[in-house]
């Protein structure tokens, strides 16, 4: 397995990032949505996952905004090649970093109630489930659940500021 490095995400991404993302969902986010997340919206960061020897190629992308104290992450996908190698644990846990250094003291996120392993990784990660968003997803009115973790015992070494 190669090792893998989290960075910004560039506007030379999105076309990767559009491909991933047909592929993962059935309610897409389109490319000016992205182009306008990195160029216009000044809480929001998105980063992509890539292998250190291909720094150019996303095998996984994410993103969050920072509210005050709150993060909200947005997206957490991995590219259907890179799925089983524990690399959205990877992708995640440095975004709960990242979002520490913005300032976040906790994070939230809304995810499918079908979407178990998403919903195991979370917890793992020490998500805790806080409610339900009734009909949340547009496209088949599916419920989503509400989660939340504190970001107090997350560790951002000097290196990493």
């Amino acid at each position: 397995m190669s090792e893998f490095i989290l960075r910004l995400m560039r506007e030379e991404d999105i076309e990767q990032v559009a491909n991933i993302e047909k592929e993962a969902y059935r309610d897409k986010w389109s490319d000016f949505a992205y182009r306008s997340e990195l160029k216009d919206n000044n809480l929001a960061v998105y980063v992509v996952l890539a292998p250190k020897d291909d720094e150019k190629k996303v095998a996984g992308y994410g993103g969050f905004w920072v509210i005050l104290d709150e993060g909200h992450i947005t997206k957490v996908t991995i590219a259907k090649e890179y799925r089983g190698q524990k690399l959205g644990k990877e992708l995640l846990w440095g975004m709960l970093k990242l979002a520490k250094m913005k300032g976040a003291e906790r994070v939230t996120l809304e995810v499918r109630v079908s979407n178990k392993a998403a919903v195991g990784l979370y917890h793992k990660l020490g998500f805790t489930d806080s409610g339900i968003r009734p009909k949340y997803y547009t496209d088949n009115n599916e419920d989503a659940y509400i989660m939340w973790r504190e970001l107090a015992d997350v560790e951002v070494d000097s290196s990493e500021r």
